[in-house]
């Protein structure tokens, strides 16, 4: 059975998969290794800006040139249809788990006090008219964060979950 080979530039957005091969000049690989992009890491793809992909790895967001998204091989995890949004993408009644807190410092470390760390589950409970705020439930408790807040937080979701 020949499995066809898949590249980072290849993927749709928010689509979650894992690094399989980079094929890479050394420099160039073991920079991205030193950032925590290694064969085995889960990623997503979650913006195009031009000729640049931004990959969401960890904690971090790098923006590659689609030459080097095409030099790193990645398996799609089939059995796990799970994509990677922003808090602020979903809609009233969808629920999904948080995988990474953005921001920096009192922001990220305020959000990650009212509960939003790394595993939580979420439900987006009703959306004020214009999107802004947003009202969640999280670990039992209802919480309202303003849209610029929500665009912070990564949350998986998976494929259709409501």
């Amino acid at each position: 059975m020949e499995e066809t080979m898949t590249t980072l530039a290849d993927v749709s957005l928010n689509q979650v998969v894992q690094i399989d091969e980079m094929t890479l000049e050394n420099e160039l690989k073991h920079r991205l290794q030193d950032l925590g992009m290694i064969v085995g890491s889960k990623v997503a793809l979650v913006n195009h800006s031009g000729e640049n992909g931004i990959v969401l790895l960890h904690n971090t967001r790098l923006a590659l040139s689609r030459s080097l998204l095409k030099q790193i091989l990645v398996k799609d995890l089939t059995q796990v249809q799970e994509s990677w949004v922003s808090l602020d993408q979903l809609h009233a009644g969808e629920q999904a788990v948080v995988v990474s807190v953005h921001g920096t410092g009192a922001v990220k470390r305020r959000l990650m006090d009212m509960g939003l760390t790394k595993g939580t589950p979420i439900k987006v409970v009703k959306l004020a008219p214009l999107g802004d705020p947003i009202e969640l439930r999280v670990r039992g408790y209802e919480l309202s964060l303003r849209k610029s807040e929500s665009e912070m937080v990564v949350v998986s979701k998976e494929e259709g979950a409501n």
